[in-house]
């Protein structure tokens, strides 16, 4: 069904956004983790401060 195409391709790019997007997300929280507990900060629970990569 040619008709069918384009839906097609918007679910698959759908797909593919919402997989980067939590791909992103947990490479953002394993490596927030890996440098935390790298510096061995006692006070960094009370000086969590968030930044993005991106």
């Amino acid at each position: 069904m040619p008709q069918m195409m384009p839906i097609n391709w918007l679910f698959s790019f759908f797909f593919f956004i919402c997989i980067f997007i939590i791909f992103m997300i947990m490479n953002y929280f394993v490596y927030n983790y890996k440098i935390n507990t790298s510096k061995k900060n006692i006070n960094f629970i009370h000086n969590k401060k968030f930044f993005w990569k991106w």
